[in-house]
């Protein structure tokens, strides 16, 4: 499977693909100077279970952290991910 996150800035989201098909997105929004909001991530049912999901999570907040940002998880999937994998809790806007 290959597997592709790419930043969509213009749709304000992060977008995986597999093998060239769009399957799901990472929705962001600024809320602050330095804080993005991550209020929904949505992967295709058919993906499920084969660790979509925690690729985009996973490359979408290498690619905040490059840019110095924080993020506030609003999302269920998005706070679970961050609570299972602790070495993006540094990535959470205390504020």
């Amino acid at each position: 499977m290959d597997l592709k996150v790419e930043d969509a800035p213009e749709r304000s989201r992060y977008e995986v693909s597999v093998d060239g098909k769009a399957v799901g997105f990472s929705a962001y929004h600024l809320l602050e100077d330095g804080v993005l909001a991550l209020p929904h991530v949505e992967v295709d049912p058919a993906f499920e279970g084969q660790g979509v999901a925690s690729a985009l999570m996973r490359e979408s907040l290498d690619d905040v952290r490059r840019q110095g940002l924080k993020v506030v998880p609003i999302c269920p999937f998005a706070q679970a991910f961050v609570e299972r994998n602790p070495d993006y809790r540094d990535l959470v806007h205390q504020g």
